[in-house]
């Protein structure tokens, strides 16, 4: 009986990539993240001018960078799930460390812009606006981090043999919340720094 329902769970094909339990997580995230963003706008809608006048004090040039890294990241970790399936342990490892290195350029571009920021004396309580920006891009600061640390403890998997193109469920479970954490970028990269 479980050999006949292992064999129909594997023809059944899964709605959703990785494990089942991730997608609880991301809808919570992204839930959390709607909430910022619609309240953004709200007290965008009532401070048109000033957001207007302070958005244009950020560096555009390091958001657009930081969109490339994490669709290029995004790319790579696509990549590392192609290379799995076709059981090329090698590969999809290098596909890895090389998300990985655009995660740290992600980081390190923002570190920069905060550093800016804070050494003009910029923080949380300058006004309306910048509370926004550090909070939202703090926040979403912090979930690269921990899609890194993700990142990080699969490809110490997949070089440990931890992973093959029947079991590579935990690379796709990752990848998974990688997007998650590109895809909020990508709301969050025009909202803050480009509509006006």
């Amino acid at each position: 009986m479980n050999t006949a329902t292992t064999e129909i769970d594997e023809e059944l094909p899964r709605l959703l990539p990785g494990d089942f339990a991730i997608w609880f997580f991301i809808f919570a995230e992204l839930l959390v993240f709607a909430i910022a963003f619609i309240s953004y706008a709200v007290v965008r809608i009532q401070n048109v001018d000033m957001f207007n006048q302070y958005q244009l004090t950020l560096n555009r040039e390091l958001g657009a960078a930081n969109t490339l890294l994490l669709i290029t990241a995004s790319y790579f970790v696509v990549r590392a799930i192609h290379a799995i399936r076709l059981d090329d342990v090698k590969s999809c490892v290098r596909w890895l460390y090389a998300s990985l290195a655009c995660g740290s350029g992600f980081l390190l571009l923002k570190s920069l812009e905060y550093y800016d920021k804070f050494s003009e004396g910029i923080g949380l309580s300058t006004n309306t606006f910048y509370m926004f920006y550090l909070s939202l891009t703090m926040f979403h600061f912090l979930h690269v981090i921990l899609g890194m640390i993700i990142l990080l403890a699969i490809v110490i998997k997949a070089q440990r043999g931890g992973y093959s193109a029947q079991d590579h469920i935990g690379i796709e479970t990752g990848a998974s919340y990688w997007h998650m954490v590109d895809l909020v970028w990508i709301i969050l990269f025009p909202l803050v720094y480009i509509i006006r």
